[in-house]
């Protein structure tokens, strides 16, 4: 049988929720002759992540996916996690004939509180939308990503945007140019560099395009996942997660990062 691009969003989604709930059927999804995992602090196979799970105080996990979507063989989810405490994670799986085969994520501690324009690091819209763009769209968000993070050509920073019609959900900037300015500066002040140095993938379906790339922040080895919302050919929204990569001693996996 065929698996629509619905179910393995689903099956995406119930993988997920088995964290919080415990069901095991959700996990046939899974090849567990295959399965690659790329979470740094867990063991390879199904068999390391069955190990965390039972690590996990009984009946503390929680499980909310805001928003899934996919392209050709992998799917997004971006999720408010409580998982050994609040976190906030994207999770990308690869799937090959039908069954999970990999899986990359990227966690950030849970904000206690919204950011400057009262947004939280999950809220906004949630489904796809203008699926006939998705190529336009991925290409414009590479060159933005590729443009002002990797290279920092900052004359072409305004070109990227409708004015200052930007939703920020990073949980320290506001919203609009006015406010990434803002933040920039205060890094800037407090001697903190944002580095990006290589751009590793670049997934999207219709309005939503995420960016995984890879970095330093603060001199601190990073990857940064960035999701942005296109709207008529500008960038009109972002949400990222920020993670410090472990040091290669302390990995549990060797199939690295990206």
């Amino acid at each position: 049988m065929t698996v629509t691009q619905a179910t393995r969003k689903q099956q995406v989604r119930d993988l997920l929720k088995a964290i919080e709930t415990g069901d095991a059927a959700p996990v046939a999804a899974v090849d567990p002759s295959k399965y690659l995992q790329h979470n740094l602090a867990i063991a390879d196979g199904l068999a390391g992540f069955g190990a965390v799970l039972q690590q996990l105080p009984r009946g503390s996990a929680r499980v909310s996916t805001a928003r899934v979507f996919e392209d050709g063989e992998f799917v997004v989810a971006h999720t408010d996690y409580d998982f050994f405490g609040p976190k906030i994670g994207f999770d990308v799986f690869r799937f090959e004939n039908g069954k999970i085969v990999e899986h990359w994520d990227n966690l950030q501690e849970k904000p206690t509180s919204p950011n400057p324009s009262g947004r939280t690091m999950v809220d906004g819209p949630a489904d796809p939308t203008d699926l006939a763009k998705t190529d336009a769209n991925k290409v414009l968000v590479r060159a933005f990503v590729d443009d002002i993070l990797v290279n920092g050509r900052m004359e072409k920073l305004a070109g990227y945007f409708d004015g200052d019609l930007y939703s920020q959900h990073n949980p320290q900037i506001g919203d609009g140019l006015s406010g990434l300015g803002a933040a920039l500066e205060a890094l800037a002040k407090q001697g903190i560099t944002m580095k990006y140095d290589r751009i590793h993938r670049v997934l999207g379906e219709g309005n939503f395009v995420v960016v995984v790339s890879e970095g330093t922040l603060g001199g601190r080895h990073t990857s940064f996942y960035d999701l942005f919302r296109v709207e008529n050919g500008k960038i009109a929204e972002h949400w990222d997660t920020i993670e410090t990569i472990a040091p290669r001693d302390q990995w549990k996996n060797g199939n690295g990062k990206f």
